[in-house]
């Protein structure tokens, strides 16, 4: 009577899995929380800085302009 033999890889195949999944899931929460802490902790813009200038014509109309 002939045993049926599982191949070489066959019997990885979920312990792989289980380790790909790993590494795709560590990559991205790498990715994810870097990202996070780089936007929490941005440095402030180097060159020119946004002014913000108000003018008043009269009581009743104000007018605001940016220069980048």
């Amino acid at each position: 009577m002939k045993t049926k033999t599982l191949s070489a890889i066959g019997g990885w195949q979920s312990f792989l899995f289980c380790v790909g999944m790993y590494v795709i899931a560590l990559f991205f929460s790498i990715f994810v929380c870097s990202s996070i802490f780089y936007a929490m902790n941005a440095k402030p813009s180097s060159g020119k800085e946004a002014a913000y200038e108000v003018k008043s014509i009269d009581k009743a109309t104000t007018l605001a302009s940016l220069s980048h």
